[in-house]
């Protein structure tokens, strides 16, 4: 089974004028399936870049990335909106709900764009609620919702479209301790049930939950191997 990210001499410059800033400076990375795997790095390292690219928000300037076996270096911006839809579940440090919206139908947006009938969708967005623990809450709107509970929210709506890998920027940003705690056990939880995860973090703390940690600096990756062994980079990693 191919890996479900290689990444190969990735490179992106942005321009302004004549002037060129070198954000990633040929970077290869390769993610299998099942991995739990943390990207870090200072302010400027590059890493927010690199989520980008992973993501299918941006392209590359050159190189190569194949995404769950698929080229993704030469998509419009259609396949690549439809392959983040097929491939990535997204968590990001807001949390992104609607809140006019009970907690089932935030989660059930995803199935719509990918024009899911309705009762399909519906039973889909409750058994991603009921895996992250939220079945009491089906009902309930974000307002109603703990911060901890509406990150959850955001994790099941990650799920719903069964995604080949689940991408968490700063996940537990906006996130007291317990509820950090929280939604790092249920990070836990979906990586033993054989879930890709790959987080965005400067949170030594978050980035040591992970099995595997990817430094980058400077537009390039460090350090890259088990999380054990980059505690002494993890610590000087700074503020995102």
């Amino acid at each position: 089974m191919r890996p479900v990210i290689e990444l190969t001499g990735a490179r992106k410059v942005y321009r302004s004028g004549t002037i060129e800033f070198e954000a990633l400076k040929g970077v290869d990375l390769s993610i299998e399936r099942g991995e739990y795997v943390a990207i870090m790095g200072p302010s400027g390292s590059g890493k927010s870049t690199l989520m980008n690219i992973l993501g299918c928000l941006d392209t590359l300037t050159t190189g190569h990335y194949r995404l769950a076996g698929h080229d993704v270096d030469d998509l419009d911006e259609v396949d690549l909106a439809e392959i983040r839809n097929r491939e990535i579940g997204f968590v990001f440090q807001q949390f992104n709900l609607l809140p006019s919206l009970e907690a089932w139908r935030n989660v059930e947006l995803p199935l719509m764009y990918a024009r899911v009938p309705a009762a399909e969708r519906r039973k889909r967005a409750e058994r991603a609620l009921e895996r992250v623990g939220l079945g009491s809450r089906l009902a309930n709107k974000p307002g109603e919702l703990s911060g901890g509970q509406q990150q959850r929210v955001a994790v099941a709506r990650a799920l719903v479209g069964e995604p080949t890998m689940i991408l968490a920027d700063e996940p537990t940003g906006n996130l007291d301790s317990v509820s950090t705690a929280d939604v790092l056990g249920l990070f836990d939880e979906l990586h033993e049930l054989g879930r890709t995860i790959v987080l965005i973090t400067h949170e030594q703390e978050v980035a040591e939950r992970a099995r595997r940690i990817v430094w980058v600096r400077d537009g390039a990756i460090k350090h890259d191997g088990p999380s054990g062994d980059a505690k002494h980079l993890v610590g000087s990693a700074g503020a995102a």
